[in-house]
């Protein structure tokens, strides 16, 4: 009687694990390349996000930070905001109408009305800037490390953090971020891959394999690694490229 409780328990508490828990190893893609898309090889890009059909643009390096409004099927440039040289511009996203841009080193995020881009605001923050996006309560933001952190949109303050692990195993250099159905899509510093991550528990449930991008024919002497996710949510489509591509491609994911 007293193995039979034990077993019942054990299949209780089993149940009431969360799925990550019972099934940590993350399902695995390739992709299919849909559509490219000519884009400023010369940007190095560190923030991408669609708004309003529109592409924005967040680019890094002293003297050649900006932050850019694109319409990208045609090729424009519709507007263009540059930062002052001292910063290094990172990533970016859109909240309730506002540009959100972070700094690398210079601990501010700069804040825009979107549809102007006129700068309404500062916000501070310690550490360094790389990737961010937002759901719909809070900005997610990654500083290099393995831990997102979930930031109040006003003040800017840490309201929760998580980190992200593959099973056991912390995943490091996340970079720029992408909020896409409910997930975190992150890039993984000079790697091919973008993780798939659970914002609610950190547990990676996805790695995507983007080997063979950009292709060949797109290289240039410049071309650096993979880095800028941005993700139609009307049309449901799906946006890559990377520091200095000459291409920006929409993918569909193939399960390995």
């Amino acid at each position: 009687m007293r193995i039979i409780i034990h077993l019942c328990l054990l299949v209780v508490l089993f149940a009431s694990l969360p799925a990550c828990a019972q099934n940590i190893n993350p399902k695995r893609y390739g992709y299919k390349v849909e559509e490219v898309f000519s884009f400023d090889e010369t940007a190095y890009t560190q923030g991408l996000f669609i708004y309003d059909d529109l592409l924005y643009l967040s680019t890094g390096n002293r003297g050649a930070s900006y932050l850019r409004k694109i319409d990208f099927r045609k090729g424009r440039i519709l507007q263009s905001i540059a930062l002052a040289p001292r910063y290094f511009g990172e990533g970016a996203c859109v909240f309730q109408d506002k540009v959100y841009q972070l700094t690398w080193e210079e601990q501010t995020c700069f804040v825009y009305d979107a549809a102007t881009l006129k700068q309404v605001g500062t916000l501070p923050y310690r550490g360094e800037g790389w990737g961010l996006t937002a759901n719909d309560t809070h900005l997610i933001m990654s500083d290099g490390s393995s831990t997102l952190y979930f930031r109040d949109p006003n003040t800017f303050a840490v309201v929760r953090s998580i980190t992200v692990k593959n099973g056991q195993r912390e995943v490091q250099w996340l970079n720029e971020l992408e909020y896409i159905e409910g997930e975190v899509w992150a890039n993984v510093y000079t790697t091919d891959e973008i993780v798939r991550i659970d914002p609610n528990t950190g547990i990676v449930t996805g790695i995507i394999d983007l080997k063979g991008l950009p292709a060949r024919q797109h290289l240039t002497p410049k071309t650096e690694v993979l880095n800028g996710i941005a993700y139609d949510s009307d049309k449901k489509h799906i946006y890559v490229t990377g520091k200095y591509w000459a291409k920006m491609y929409r993918i569909s994911l193939v399960p390995k």
